[in-house]
């Protein structure tokens, strides 16, 4: 008698299949031709008209709006959440299958001069953009622009719009694009780290954008902190492959990505000392009322 597979196994094999071995994934390659978004031309007009629209969106309020008027947003913020929740979380579920199949399929070309982690760290010179990851990749880079439109909800609900916002926004755009282009190393765990933070981040919007409770500390200035550390650290892994290796492929675009991550940090840090330093001041001011009632 032949044993049918388990339901559940079966449900799971083929997830795995979707995510890592179903044609499309596999014979990804990035084309300027044939990849929407795959230019660098499309890449500024879209970061230019994004100013442009958040800027002029802005000024109008300003001048025809009151202050005190945000304007109706609805359910809008919390689909969106939800939206971006579920996208990061398919990405990085698929990011871990299509890895894990990489490295099942291509160690035995690595002989014992590499090892998983050095690879997700450092791909070997000649790397190409096709394949698995890269498909994952290429999806990834195409959420950023689906990101991007929380700033309008900012705008619309009136609160102050700042170049750190803009900025913040634009720089991943940016590096996503660099990952595909040049073939960048150290891409794999970027994608782990920055789409697992992202499930967590717009799954906790959704939760407060339909008004149940919040945790009192800023979790996702927290969960932000944490995955700029895991970049630092897995940055330091990839210099130190490429210095005492053969070299990792795509290195003067992960150049370009360390400063755009520098930048990033660095407006990350100030922003983040001086929501600690307002949040001090108002614990401080609620305790000095309380003790004068």
């Amino acid at each position: 008698m032949h044993s049918h597979p388990q339901p559940s196994s079966f449900m799971l094999n083929r997830i795995i299949y979707i995510l890592s071995e179903h044609p499309t994934v596999v014979g990804f390659r990035w084309s300027h031709a044939q990849s929407w978004g795959a230019t660098w031309v499309f890449l500024f007009s879209f970061i230019s008209l994004y100013f442009a629209v958040s800027i002029t969106l802005h000024v109008i309020l300003l001048l025809f709006r009151q202050r005190s008027r945000p304007v109706p947003l609805g359910l809008v913020p919390a689909v969106h959440s939800l939206v971006m929740a579920v996208i990061s979380a398919v990405i990085l579920a698929g990011t871990l299958a299509s890895a894990i199949a990489e490295i099942r399929d291509t160690r035995w070309f690595w002989g014992r001069t590499k090892t998983p982690l050095q690879w997700l760290l450092c791909f070997p010179l000649g790397t190409r953009p096709s394949g698995r990851v890269f498909f994952w990749s290429y999806v990834f880079y195409l959420s950023r622009y689906l990101h991007v439109i929380r700033t309008f909800f900012t705008i619309l609900r009136r609160r102050k719009l700042s170049l750190f916002k803009l900025l913040t926004n634009s720089i991943p755009m940016v590096m996503s694009f660099l990952w595909l282009e040049f073939s960048q190393s150290f891409q794999v765990l970027e994608i782990v780290f920055t789409t697992f933070t992202y499930s967590v981040v717009y799954g906790y919007r959704f939760w407060m954008e339909l008004g149940l409770p919040t945790v009192s500390f800023p979790l996702v200035a927290n969960i932000q902190m944490i995955l700029l550390g895991l970049n630092l650290v897995c940055h330091c892994g990839v210099l130190f492959l490429q210095i005492r290796g053969d070299g990792c492929n795509g290195i003067g675009a992960w150049a370009i990505n360390s400063i755009l991550n520098g930048a990033f940090l660095f407006m990350f840090l100030n922003s983040f000392v001086k929501m600690r330093r307002l949040h001090r001041k108002a614990i401080g001011s609620t305790t000095t009322n309380g003790k004068s009632e």
